[in-house]
């Protein structure tokens, strides 16, 4: 259980750190380049991924390539919904993306669709139109327009890439090779972009994608522990993970950075905790009820 309140903690300091960004003068994209030149050494040096056969990785150059461009753009997105909209509707809307692959389950993969997930389904989508639903808000960051937007992008990219890791794990390859090529393809875009633009490098930068780097990698390896120490029960990980991150979003953002949040927000905030229990915990929940 440590692990897993680990993992939480770093998460929701993601989403600190780029809520501070723009007060420290930390440049998004900059922080989010150099975080990938930390997550590979890590991951190089922690995990200590399997290279010695490379060919092992070419019939899954497809996803790499997707993931590689993906994961920058999600967290640059994600860093400016942090920033437009606040941490509790980004991390609510970043939690939500699970159903994205959920829905692929059945859709894509033929996996039968239960009543739970159904029922879930439906209360995730009830849970962003309320997480969407103009608060203080829209007049302020780019307007409510804008919000949405990125919001949307939030949750459609980290669905999507979760949905590509699934494909990967399919494809036998080792995780820790898997994630240090997808790192190593999104640095070198990152840092090709930023090149490409003359960007002018910041110690603020730096300093914050090293921060970054650490918080992201430090998330994923506390997350694939809590499933490892507790292989017996990967749903109560899986949800305790996304249940976590929305409730201490709520309250970091509420409470830290003083973030408005209606009373219909609020509601969505409750209705996204009902539908990731109702997704995981189902038979529980209907037994409870008498149904």
């Amino acid at each position: 259980m440590i692990y897993l309140l680990a993992s939480i903690l770093c998460s929701v300091s993601v989403s600190v750190l780029l809520k501070l960004a723009r007060k420290n003068k930390i440049d998004v994209a900059q922080a989010v380049a150099v975080n990938y030149i930390v997550a590979v050494a890590l991951t190089a040096w922690v995990l200590k991924p399997d290279l010695s056969n490379p060919k092992a990785f070419l019939p899954t150059w497809w996803l790499f390539g997707a993931l590689g461009v993906l994961l920058p753009s999600v967290f640059v997105i994600m860093g400016k919904a942090v920033d437009a909209a606040g941490i509790v509707k980004s991390d609510a809307a970043q939690r939500l993306s699970l159903i994205l692959p959920i829905i692929s389950a059945f859709v894509i993969f033929g996996e039968a669709l239960t009543e739970g997930r159904l029922i879930g389904i439906a209360l995730a989508f009830v849970a962003l139109f309320c997480l969407l639903w103009k608060a203080d808000g829209g007049k302020k960051s780019g307007g409510l327009g804008m919000q949405i937007m990125l919001l949307a992008g939030v949750w459609a990219g980290y669905g999507i890439i979760d949905i590509l890791f699934k494909q990967l794990a399919k494809s036998g390859a080792a995780f820790s090779g898997n994630l240090l090529v997808a790192f190593s393809l999104a640095g070198i875009l990152m840092f090709g972009y930023l090149f490409s633009q003359s960007t002018k490098w910041t110690k603020e930068g730096v300093i914050g994608g090293i921060i970054l780097g650490g918080l992201n990698f430090a998330n994923i390896v506390t997350y694939i522990t809590a499933h490892q120490m507790m292989k017996d029960n990967p749903t109560l990980v899986f949800a305790g993970m996304n249940i976590g991150v929305i409730v201490l979003g709520t309250l970091v953002g509420a409470m830290a950075f003083k973030e408005k949040i209606s009373s219909i927000n609020a509601a969505g905030i409750s209705v996204a905790v009902c539908a990731i229990a109702c997704l995981f915990y189902w038979p529980q929940i209907r037994g409870l009820v008498g149904m």
